[in-house]
């Protein structure tokens, strides 16, 4: 870059050139001293302009030049009209240099044009990004130089900084010169530190502490914990918003003449900092008077609205109460067709007993019609599609609540631009309303591609494509593939909101689901275990009312449960047949292998009044469902399952506190013949663990199996006593085989409460909470146990005594499991076979049974969500309260993903 030149003022030749004339010897000085002087010729005014010619012009032509000037050829030339030429031309701020020089009547007009903008270049700015300065500044490439914008550009610039709370930035512009009378302009920024508000003091106050009345306002003290908030830099707009912060509080608590007296900020003697100090006066504390109800609509009588008001005559004033009774008349009369309904609270201060006396006025307004509703703005969707989700036509009553649900409808399609609203105009009478829906749509598509690590599913690959305006009908598409180590699905999807133009919801899903771990032994999971689930959903719903729907659905689902032969299977009679070996599997899975088509009606019944379907504060969400496998296919059982959410926004103080509640239960419609056969499948019962359930492991809460070995002692071929003579179990978790059996019920609550963080935590999109789970599985046939310490020992078909032996087997992916397969005993050949305690496939076991029971196991922990750079993110760390035995818990989870 080339060397800039300090940018300074250039002296202007403003003073116009003498008359000649004026300069020549008079006739006295050319005469002889002893001669008299003759008498001086009479003083003439001026010359008369003969011409005017420009010179030293590049870009203008010189007519264009003249004409900013008022000297014209005839006129009389004076100095006080050269000089209103001269500021004629500085007016213009064309010109860097100019002057008018005066020749005998011919007036010639020098001038230097100013030079042309090349580009404008940032230089050092680093905390304010380029894109946000260059649109504030005056300047831009191709424009003519001029000193004022230059100054008027750093002051704002430097305005720009101070905002950002760096009160000390400094902007030193320079010019580099170019050829053919070209510059660049470059602004060296010298941004400083940020200016912190270091304290916050109250002269005043004497019924609210100085930390309460901190509490209240936006503006917070600079403190190490407060790492992420960006509002405790100092901030003038900030402050005088503060002002009006304070006042609400007070008026609230019934501070009807509390004032701000001053509010002044103070850079600390560093020149780093600001003391920002308030002086308040709060006055007297007033109480509600006589509060009534002035109506002036026939359809509102003033005395039943008078006594159905919230505030009370003798409670403490509250202006926030005041204001929302306002806005709640206005919404009621809204409803009842009284759209521009003019509400006036009408104070009565009584200094004397310090109450405050207030009347209603609900005025006189015509009952209003819809004329018409327009919708703007839209490119890509229909109109019908924003029409169909008003609540209110062309022709009906104007109704309030009707428009307050429109918009709330049309905001939850997510087409359009946030916080959407729906205007109201005046239409061609008085009782005459237009309704405009003025939508800047917004991009519908997603196309991701996630990659993350998973505690419970270690490596996870994700893809999709969707779009949720498919055509612009409204109409979602989508296709999903995702990956990790225990399973992998794909899934086409086809949703049309309004079928035939009715209102009436149908959608399709064809899926592919593959799923590889079940049980686990010590802390690996058995991979060798396959479900593979082929299938397809349809599903139609119908509105009830404005919040209730009711959708039916019918699933066909194509199973296939297998395992490893060559580790799973034996020939268990000696026939030479090889089959699923119950105490090599668990009998458990081998009960669940096989091929089964599932044919599923279902029907689901939903009352929902969230506000948002992504992120809601406020509301409330119940479902129920219920499901019939039985038309068609080999499964036969009834499935119940109910949820309900509620959420709540704490006195709009930014905690959001919600409770949920969900529970099932399975019938079976068959009876499967044998002693300690579930009558329900293993793979249709419910399971509960993480992530449904915070606290516990993977399918860790409920019925299970646990398979301890007894000690054997390889060496003697016998199992390991204890000193009264009884065998040893191994009761280990890390060499005891789990076995999650499910269940036919289980409930699950959850409370949470989420907190609030400083503005620079949320737009890192941090949102801590605190929870407490509380949830029970149960419900399965007592299955039959072996505990065989003392049997005898099984041999092959060669009659080969048989023992456990534990073995890594290396899966094709890579990854290995640990399992017990059946060997022949290594010391048969020493005879050594009596009275060995053991089983087919080896050293004895006992089975154990554990955790069928409805008692509540209830966990409780902090956790946070963070939208990452990384993508979604999600850490818990949990305590468990109280857990049943046999119950997996956990004390640390995370999820965590990234897109690209």
């Amino acid at each position: 870059m080339l060397a800039g030149v300090p940018f300074t003022a250039l002296a202007q030749d403003a003073e116009p050139d003498a008359d000649p004339a004026a300069e020549a010897p008079s006739a006295a000085e050319q005469q002889p001293a002893t001669e008299p002087a003759p008498a001086p010729p009479p003083a003439q005014s001026g010359d008369i302009i003969r011409t005017i010619s420009v010179s030293g012009s590049e870009r203008l032509e010189p007519t264009t030049i003249l004409s900013y000037i008022r000297l014209r050829v005839g006129q009389e030339y004076t100095s006080a009209a050269a000089d209103e030429a001269l500021k004629d031309l500085g007016a213009t701020e064309l010109f860097s240099s100019f002057s008018i020089r005066n020749d005998n009547g011919n007036v010639v007009i020098s001038v230097t044009e100013n030079p042309v903008i090349n580009r404008i270049v940032l230089e050092g700015n680093r905390r304010l990004d380029s894109d946000k300065i260059l649109p504030e500044i005056k300047l831009s490439p191709r424009q003519i130089f001029t000193r004022s914008k230059v100054r008027a550009d750093v002051a704002r610039i430097v305005e720009l900084y101070k905002r950002q709370g760096r009160f000390a930035a400094t902007v030193e512009p320079q010019m580099v010169q170019l050829p053919q009378n070209r510059v660049d302009v470059v602004f060296e920024i010298t941004e400083g530190p940020k200016s912190k508000v270091r304290q916050i003091n109250i002269i005043g106050n004497e019924k609210f502490s100085d930390g309460e009345l901190r509490g209240e306002m936006v503006t917070k003290q600079s403190r190490f914990y407060r790492f992420f908030s960006s509002n405790t830099s100092y901030d003038p707009d900030r402050l005088a918003f503060d002002q009006q912060k304070l006042r609400q509080f007070y008026l609230t608590e019934g501070y009807a003449d509390f004032r701000v007296v001053s509010a002044v900020a103070e850079l600390t003697p560093d020149q780093e900092d600001f003391i920002i100090t308030y002086v308040v006066e709060e006055g007297e504390r007033y109480k509600f008077g006589d509060v009534v109800v002035e109506s002036q609509l026939r359809d509102f009588d003033s005395d039943v609205m008078s006594g159905n008001l919230a505030m009370q005559t003798g409670d403490f004033y509250d202006a926030k109460a005041v204001e929302d009774t306002v806005e709640q008349l206005t919404e009621l009369a809204g409803r009842f067709g009284y759209a521009f309904a003019d509400v006036q609270p009408r104070f009565n201060r009584n200094p004397d007993d310090l109450t405050m006396d207030i009347t209603f006025i609900l005025r006189q307004a015509p009952r209003v019609y819809v004329e018409r509703v327009d919708v703007n703005g839209n490119t890509l969707t229909q109109d019908k599609v924003v029409r169909r989700e008003f609540r209110i036509s062309e022709g009906d009553a104007f109704n309030s609540l009707g428009v307050q649900r429109t918009t709330a409808r049309i905001n939850s399609l997510g087409y359009f631009q946030e916080n959407f609203e729906v205007n109201q105009v005046e239409g061609s009478a008085p009782d005459r309303i237009v309704l405009e829906a003025n939508v800047e749509e917004q991009p519908t598509g997603e196309l991701q591609f996630s990659a993350g690590f998973s505690s419970i599913e270690q490596f996870i690959l994700a893809g999709s494509i969707r779009q949720r305006n498919f055509r612009g009908r409204g109409q979602t598409i989508g296709l999903s593939l995702n990956y990790s180590q225990f399973s992998r699905s794909a899934q086409v999807s086809f949703t049309e909101p309004y079928l035939f133009d009715r209102n009436i919801s149908s959608g399709i899903d064809i899926y592919r689901r593959d799923f590889n771990s079940f049980n686990r032994f010590g802390g690996d999971r058995n991979t060798t275990f396959e479900q593979a689930t082929t299938g397809g959903a349809v599903r139609v719903g119908v509105p009830l009312t404005e919040f209730m729907s009711l959708v039916g659905s019918y699933t066909l689902n194509y199973e296939q449960v297998s395992l490893d032969e060559n580790i799973f299977f034996s020939d268990i009679d000696g026939d030479g047949i090889a089959e699923c070996d119950p105490l090599l599997a668990g009998r458990f899975l081998c009960d669940a292998l096989g091929d089964r088509l599932s044919s599923i009606l279902g029907l689901s019944l939903s009352y929902n009044t969230l506000n948002s379907r992504l992120r809601p504060t406020r509301g409330r969400n119940v479902t129920f469902s219920t499901e019939f496998a039985g038309l068609g296919g080999d499964q036969r059982y009834l499935r119940f399952r109910g949820r309900a959410q509620q959420f709540w926004n704490v006195a709009n103080s930014g905690f959001i506190f919600s409770v949920s509640a969900e529970g099932g239960t399975i019938i079976p419609l068959r009876d499967r013949e044998g002693e300690g056969v579930d009558d329900v499948l293993l793979t249709d019962r419910f399971f509960l663990g993480e992530p449904q359930f915070r606290g516990f492991d993977l399918r860790g809460v409920g019925p299970r199996i646990l398979t301890q070995p007894f000690s054997f002692n390889p060496a003697t071929g016998m199992t390991d006593l204890d000193e009264d003579g009884n065998p040893i179990v191994i009761t280990d978790r890390d060499s005891v085989r789990d076995d999650a059996l499910g269940g036919r019920n289980y409930y699950l609550a959850r409370a949470e409460l989420e907190i609030p963080l400083g503005t620079g935590a949320r737009e890192l999109g941090l949102r801590p909470s605190i929870w407490v789970d509380v949830g029970a599985l149960w419900g399965v046939e007592q299955p039959i146990l072996q505990d065989n310490p003392n049997g005898v020992q099984n041999v092959d078909a060669s009659g080969n005594p048989l023992f456990i032996e534990t073995v890594v087997v290396t899966n094709p992916d890579g990854s290995s499991t640990v399992t017990q397969v059946a060997t022949i005993n290594p010391i048969a050949a020493d005879g050594v076979t009596e009275n060995i305690p053991s089983i087919r496939s080896g050293s004895a076991i006992r089975e154990v049974f554990l955790g069928d029971t409805p008692s509540p196991r209830i966990t409780a922990g902090i956790g946070v969500n963070w939208n990452s750079p990384f993508g979604p993110f999600r850490i818990d760390f949990s305590q468990t309260i109280r857990k049943v035995e046999g119950d997996d818990d956990r004390t640390f989870t995370f999820n965590v993903g990234t897109q690209f």
